[in-house]
């Protein structure tokens, strides 16, 4: 019983680990390309409403690559600490892939982020610009190596086991196994709209607090715009990851649809409790033929239960039904969320600008034509993004259950023979320890959206680099 006792407590540390850490990365990996869009901006029109923008935002991403650094670090010890079959197992592909993503990716960040950060009044502005752009490609190659790592453990490709242990034999087979294009896409799209979403509530944020200034109306255009013409392109972009996941891992589509026995025609599920003891589902509300429709393309298609994965032992070999049942219904909720207020705003701000047109002005988006309500909105859902995020990473994690890597071992086979309540120690000291830096962070978002809407902020103070006039801040226009 201390065996379970420990997997399980060593399950929840590490998901809890993984859980905080996600958070930032989630928001660094857009957000630095965004702080990219806002710096060639600037270049291109020597206007100060981008630069303020971009100097409000890149603070954001600094207080975000800080605590995903220091969260990053404390997960990796994990891998010795609570699971050492793991590396002993995969390590001579793991470990590779860990290491480029390092020597790649956080080397380069760490080099730029310096000179991204406090170099807009030191270096040449082209310097500061390429700055910009290296962290912003640092931090995407940073999450495409560690896609492919997580992707491999989901379709393992390109390796032989010699003695229990995982050879590579192929390194292209390993990086682009079957599953990590639609994965790497979801996640840098999914990362986006966190990023979307968060410029647009943080910015709504100030406007309530009466906040004009011109770099809130600009980041307010750009949230929203951003995040509604990203959430269809996620819903695709989903569609495809799901037909790829029914191909390889038809166990984890099946708990995500709550279907219990094999056959066509079926059914959407809206709402359903999953009951694991009696392999069937309570409360059923569904539409007929759509989950059919939607993985096989077909209303009579057939898709693979649930029952088909119990062995003749009795042994279940899918993962927990209920967990990746709702987690899946929370992302694909969210994401709808996401879409309604993203395209009411887009449509109100085009609505005012159609109904007050001015040739003078140069936008076609007027924020002017949004509501408080649809302002007060946004707010809260400023870290949608990281409860969609979150739900999707659980349902593709939970998912995966009882395997670590798909066919070749399974969690209980990595897991550490420590004690229970050395884990349960230290599980209870990551939970508060994460608790109180989430609230800081929180924190000091709320602080510096006030700082700012109070105009204390210094901005526009600095020159532009390419030899300009200092651009002064008039009031707006538009």
């Amino acid at each position: 019983m201390e065996a379970l006792d420990t997997l399980i407590l060593s399950r929840i540390q590490f998901a809890a680990n993984i859980s905080f850490h996600i958070l930032f990365p989630t928001i660094t990996i857009a957000l630095g390309w965004v702080l990219f869009f806002f710096r060639v901006r600037f270049a291109q029109t020597a206007d100060a409403k981008w630069m303020d923008a971009y100097r409000f935002w890149v603070k954001i991403f600094a207080l975000s690559f800080a605590m995903g650094v220091v969260s990053g670090i404390t997960m990796s010890f994990q891998f010795g600490t609570n699971w050492p079959g793991f590396m002993e197992t995969v390590g001579n592909i793991a470990g590779p892939l860990l290491a480029y993503e390092v020597l790649t990716a956080f080397f380069l960040e760490a080099v730029f982020i310096g000179i991204m950060l406090f170099g807009f009044s030191r270096v040449p502005g082209w310097l500061h610009m390429l700055a910009t752009f290296l962290v912003a490609f640092g931090t995407t190659v940073s999450a495409f190596w560690i896609i492919v790592l997580n992707s491999w453990m989901h379709t393992p490709q390109g390796f032989e086991m010699i003695d229990g242990v995982a050879f590579a034999t192929d390194w292209w087979a390993i990086i682009f196994n079957p599953s990590m294009p639609y994965r790497f896409a979801h996640m840098w799209i999914a990362s986006g709209l966190t990023v979307s979403f968060l410029i647009a509530g943080v910015s709504a944020f100030r406007w309530l607090l009466g906040d004009r200034s011109r770099d809130v109306r600009i980041a307010l255009k750009t949230g929203v715009t951003l995040g509604a013409l990203l959430i269809p392109v996620q819903i695709f972009l989903g569609d495809m990851h799901g037909l790829n996941t029914l191909e390889y891992q038809p166990q984890k589509v099946a708990a995500m649809e709550g279907i219990w026995e094999t056959g066509p025609n079926q059914p959407l599920l809206l709402f359903a409790i999953p009951d694991e003891e009696a392999r069937t589902n309570h409360f059923e509300i569904g539409i007929p033929s759509v989950a059919s429709l939607i993985l096989t393309h077909h209303f009579d298609g057939v898709v693979q239960g649930l029952n088909d994965f119990v062995a003749e032992d009795g042994t279940v070999m899918h993962p927990p039904v209920a967990m990746v049942f709702w987690s899946f219904r929370t992302m694909v909720g969210t994401g709808m969320a996401m879409l309604l207020l993203s395209w009411t705003a887009v449509f109100l701000m085009w609505k005012r600008r159609r109904m007050h047109a001015d040739p003078s002005r140069r936008h076609w988006l007027a924020v002017e034509g949004l509501p408080k309500p649809v302002l007060w909105a946004l707010v809260p859902m400023a870290f949608s993004g990281w409860v969609a995020t979150l739900a999707g990473w659980y349902t593709t994690e939970i998912g995966r259950q009882p395997w670590l890597v798909q066919g070749v071992m399974t969690t209980e086979m990595a897991v550490a023979d420590v004690p229970a309540p050395m884990v349960a120690g230290t599980l209870v000291g990551y939970l508060i320890a994460y608790g109180v830096l989430l609230f800081a962070y929180i924190s000091v978002v709320v602080y510096l959206a006030r700082k700012a809407a109070r105009g204390d902020d210094g901005r526009a103070n600095d020159m532009s680099h390419s030899g300009k006039a200092q651009v002064e801040i008039l009031t707006p226009a538009e």
